[in-house]
């Protein structure tokens, strides 16, 4: 158990790394946080990684440990050989071979995107494992439009030659999105979504190959979530959206509402898909659920 008297400093955090089942070196971040809570599992998106976390976890580490993995293709994880292996089935067993090589009985489990359609997968093959759940702009059923949006851009790199470059291409493209940030939140954004290689080149930060299962209509999702969700009734469940969203509809996440009686719908605004949840809504409803897990 923690020393109450030497608290792991918030913030800090160890770079570690498990084995996929098909033989992938895969990374995490492990933030130290106490030992009498279940750990707190981020799980990112689509196109992002562990660094997508960076301002959740630096405020919640020390009280909580929070663990933030990179799926296949992402940041430092390995790229897969097959490409095919890029969707929810398989990185749903490299999360599972990673609880394993944790020894992790119990955990929380915060979830954007794609993340949260693994956290409702996971809710669904091992619900003794989910003590709670957020999950951030994601449901059962995703809208068209954004899944037009997104496979529009996936899979085509993009390069700059300065951060700065990076920044304000982020901000054309995303204004809508998020409609009040000022170019510091865009080179913050920059920062998680890239990387600079060996060449000075600002790339982003993942395999593009991940866009060839994507692009194959049902293998965002699979072909029916209502019961993976269902089955995180009874639990402490945040359902986050932003107001703005074009991959959670707000009809959507009100029969998830209505699906999960105990569970908290939050609305983050001026925000599109998905939020950060480093927003005032969605911090204090990331602390209301921890309350209740604590």
């Amino acid at each position: 158990m923690t020393d109450r008297r030497n608290p792991p400093r918030a913030g800090a955090w160890q770079d570690d790394f498990w084995w996929s089942n098909d033989g992938l070196r895969l990374h995490f971040r492990d933030y130290a946080g106490r030992a009498d809570r279940p750990p707190i599992l981020c799980l990112h998106g689509l196109t992002r990684n562990a660094r997508d976390f960076e301002g959740v976890a630096a405020r919640l580490s020390g009280d909580w440990r929070v663990i933030v993995p990179e799926m296949r293709g992402r940041g430092e994880s390995a790229y897969a050989r097959d490409p095919m292996t890029y969707v929810p089935l398989t990185y749903l067993q490299d999360i599972d071979a990673l609880l394993g090589y944790l020894q992790l009985d119990r955990v929380i489990l915060i979830g954007t995107s794609m993340g949260g359609i693994l956290t409702m997968l996971l809710a669904a093959t091992e619900r003794g494992r989910v003590a709670g759940a957020l999950l951030n702009d994601v449901g059962p059923e995703l809208s068209p439009a954004g899944l037009g949006r997104i496979r529009s851009y996936v899979g085509r790199q993009l390069w700059h030659p300065t951060w700065m470059h990076a920044a304000r291409s982020l901000a054309e493209a995303h204004a809508d999105t998020y409609p009040t940030y000022d170019i510091a939140d865009w080179l913050v954004m920059a920062k998680r979504l890239y990387r600079l290689n060996s060449s000075g080149r600002i790339l982003l930060d993942y395999d593009m190959k991940i866009a060839e299962p994507f692009r194959v209509p049902g293998n965002e999702a699979g072909p029916d979530m209502w019961p993976a969700l269902d089955a995180l009734r009874g639990k402490p469940v945040a359902l986050v959206r932003g107001d703005r969203s074009d991959i959670l509809s707000a009809e959507v996440a009100g029969r998830m509402a209505e699906r999960l009686p105990e569970a908290e719908l939050v609305t983050v605004a001026h925000t599109g898909h998905a939020p950060t949840l480093e927003e005032p809504e969605a911090a204090a409803a990331i602390d209301r659920l921890l309350a209740r897990l604590a």
